[in-house]
């Protein structure tokens, strides 16, 4: 008998603490019996202290203000809008990752800052694609430490996916031909690459990725495919500013949030799908291989409003 709690219990309890935190700021407010410029300013207020950034903050108190202006609103009323303005926020980014290139495989490069769960969110989205019927192979590209090509080997062999990998040190961009001949032989749908995640020389990292993207081009010209940033959901604000540096030295197609379940600070996600509108294609909540799922972006609204 599997007592796994269902994908839906584990975002509930996953966003738990970001829901207490807005929810109680949001119960603080209603005490007035219409939604006036002083109760909207403390919405906005509520809004950004749960990370919702100010240019979400800004949009709903803005939507709010168009459809409720001078009306009497619950509490209850209230969160159910703000639930919809953020449904609003996130539908249009809410993309999984979709296997189409031609000819495979479909090369998906994973970035981030060392200890955002990158390694183990390349195995989630392995074993995502799995569940799929994907043929999967990873490539070790974090050369960078020997910790990260011995835990992604343990990875790969606990999804049942073939790994190319090389010595500590060794060129990445070496790996990576080797993994794209390789996959390409044996009819892989997607190569996974992990990347070093130093931000401390941006400019070494960028000649890192553009050495891998030039290796790539040879091969194939659409790839890399994907550029996945990881980020790091209990970083709060922080994890923008990572947007901005990958964006920058990587050109980002797109995100994965992790540690969901460890913050209040999952409005991040929010504020990401609002600042960048870049794609945000799964979501973490936790360390077991199926804690990682593409997000229904209403589900998260109403569980982020605590009206779920």
């Amino acid at each position: 008998m599997n007592d796994r709690p269902s994908w839906s219990d584990r975002l509930f309890g996953g966003f738990r603490k970001t829901s207490e935190r807005l929810t109680s700021n949001l119960t603080e407010i209603v005490g007035t019996a219409k939604l006036d410029d002083a109760t909207l300013d403390d919405v906005e207020d509520a809004l950004i202290l749960s990370d919702l950034g100010p240019s979400a903050a800004a949009r709903i108190r803005a939507k709010l203000a168009e459809k409720r202006f001078g009306l009497e609103i619950t509490e209850r009323e209230l969160k159910e809008a703000v639930a919809d303005e953020i449904a609003a926020i996130l539908r249009p980014v809410a993309k999984p990752i979709e296997v189409t290139a031609f000819p495979r495989p479909q090369v998906i490069l994973v970035i981030g800052v060392n200890g955002s769960g990158k390694t183990t969110t390349i195995a989630k989205l392995a074993h995502l694609l799995v569940e799929d019927d994907y043929n999967v192979m990873l490539a070790a590209g974090d050369t960078f430490r020997a910790a990260a090509i011995g835990q992604l080997a343990t990875w790969a062999d606990r999804v049942g996916v073939p790994i190319v990998r090389g010595p500590e040190g060794g060129d990445p961009a070496s790996i990576v031909f080797d993994a794209v001949k390789k996959g390409t032989e044996i009819g892989t749908d997607a190569l996974i690459v992990d990347t070093a995640g130093r931000l401390q020389n941006k400019r070494e990292l960028m000649d890192e990725l553009a050495k891998i993207r030039k290796v790539l081009g040879r091969l194939n010209p659409e790839a890399p495919h994907d550029v996945v940033l990881v980020l790091d959901a209990t970083n709060g604000q922080n994890a923008l500013n990572q947007i901005d540096v990958f964006k920058e030295v990587a050109g980002v197609t797109g995100i994965v949030m992790t540690k969901l379940d460890g913050t209040a600070r999952g409005g991040v996600l929010v504020a990401a799908a609002e600042q960048y509108g870049l794609p945000i294609h799964a979501i973490g909540v936790g360390e077991k291989l199926d804690d990682l799922r593409p997000f229904d972006p209403d589900l998260v609204a109403r569980v982020i409003a605590g009206v779920a």
